[in-house]
């Protein structure tokens, strides 16, 4: 395949999960009946700009459409990382009730509504109608198209030019990135400034969280891949956040090259040096990667048998993407692990797609009192083991796979 930012053909293979159907396309009791579609899960890295990015099977229109049920406000932990977010970039660039903040991926709201509380003009762009429905109920304006150059042209054109615009967890989502980081050179004023939130390869490769890799992800990025597809695109890259979500994220703040005016901060240069000396731009840094998966699939695959054969009861919290990937690669059914808990309604009563384990409310938790509760969306573990402190009532013990099998008995 050719490189999704610079053409050149692509040979280096970082990992192999077999195939799986899209990690967000829960099922239905009708849908159970029908043939899911599943695709190759493969990641490759080129050599020239060191993206790492899947090979494409799908379209993201497939994957992203009007059933979408990833809702961020579920999540208190990442509500609290909005309201922080809009109130930090308010101070630290002066923004006003007479400033403009768009965000890109604006999901259901969960951080332009802390925009809209400090009397700001907002937009919210979002492709998926039903995250969508539920930003416009909060009483944020929300466009339902996919971003690039063409959408920022007609926003700008209309006076939606904005002095802020936040990205957070979609860069990695679209599979044209040279078009989509295009698109905020346009949108921006000429002092605006856009920020993106992605989880950072470092943390991916060295953490061993290959369940993050899922057919909505169509690359996997480090500082340096971005501030070279950003050039490209019109934005200079001038600072970076290292923050603890989804396992370890990067926060990139850009300027428009032509107008900006920032000068690169110590701690932008600080890791693009540390980046270079982790070896992360060599085929070497990406070797192991596969066994490493692998062998968290085999110790999952043999405590889930072992619990079964000894009568143990298993169930799992939270119908994660990651939560996904990893029971599809490891081949679990729900006769290892019968049932998912989510909070999300839009979740409930559904299954998770390919290893077809019914999602359910926490009341069926509190009804079948399981030994163990596998915690897929570790990165939200501590939330989660707060929220579900009274499993310790039964003797119940906490289990995540990733980066490596751990078990933490309640208490």
């Amino acid at each position: 395949m050719k490189c999704r930012h610079c053409q050149c053909q692509v040979t280096l293979p970082l990992i192999d999960l077999g195939s799986a159907p899209p990690s967000n396309a829960y099922l239905t009791q009708v849908s159970l009946r029908r043939a899911e579609p599943w695709f190759p899960l493969r990641v490759v890295v080129c050599e020239s700009c060191w993206l790492v990015q899947a090979e494409a099977y799908s379209q993201a229109s497939e994957l992203f459409d009007e059933d979408y049920a990833y809702f961020s406000s579920f999540s208190t932990e990442w509500l609290q990382h909005a309201e922080t977010y809009v109130a930090t970039m308010t101070d630290r660039f002066g923004l006003t009730p007479e400033s403009c903040v768009v965000e890109v991926a604006s999901n259901d709201g969960y951080l332009l509504q802390y925009v809209k509380q400090r009397g700001m003009r907002c937009l919210g762009i979002e492709p998926t109608a039903s995250t969508a429905a539920a930003s416009r109920l909060k009483g944020i304006e929300t466009i339902e198209e996919f971003f690039g150059v063409e959408l920022a042209t007609q926003l700008a054109a209309k006076g939606w030019q904005a002095d802020l615009t936040a990205a957070n967890n979609v860069l990695a989502h679209v599979p044209d990135i040279n078009d989509f980081a295009a698109g905020f050179a346009i949108l921006l004023k000429p002092d605006g400034v856009a920020t993106f939130e992605f989880p950072h390869l470092i943390n991916l490769i060295e953490g061993n969280q290959f369940d993050t890799i899922y057919h909505e992800h169509f690359s996997y990025l480090s500082l340096t891949t971005v501030r070279t597809v950003f050039a490209a695109s019109g934005l200079q890259v001038f600072d970076v956040e290292e923050h603890p979500t989804h396992g370890g994220s990067l926060r990139v703040f850009a300027q428009r090259v032509d107008t900006g005016t920032r000068a690169a901060t110590p701690r932008l240069l600080a890791l693009l040096e540390r980046e270079h000396a982790s070896g992360l731009h060599s085929a070497a840094y990406y070797a192991g990667f596969q066994s490493r998966a692998e062998r968290v699939k085999d110790d999952l695959l043999a405590f889930l048998i072992e619990a079964k054969r000894r009568g143990a009861k298993v169930a799992a919290y939270g119908a994660a993407a990651k939560g996904n990937t990893l029971l599809n690669f490891a081949g679990i059914r729900p006769d290892l692990i019968s049932f998912v808990v989510d909070r999300n309604p839009a979740k409930q009563n559904k299954f998770m797609p390919g290893s077809r384990i019914p999602i359910v409310d926490e009341a069926r938790l509190l009804a079948d009192q399981p030994d163990y509760v596998v915690i897929l969306p570790w990165n939200l573990k501590a939330e989660v083991v707060q929220q579900l402190a009274y499993i310790k009532n039964w003797g119940g013990t906490f289990v995540t796979a990733v980066p490596d099998l751990q078990m933490e008995p309640a208490s």
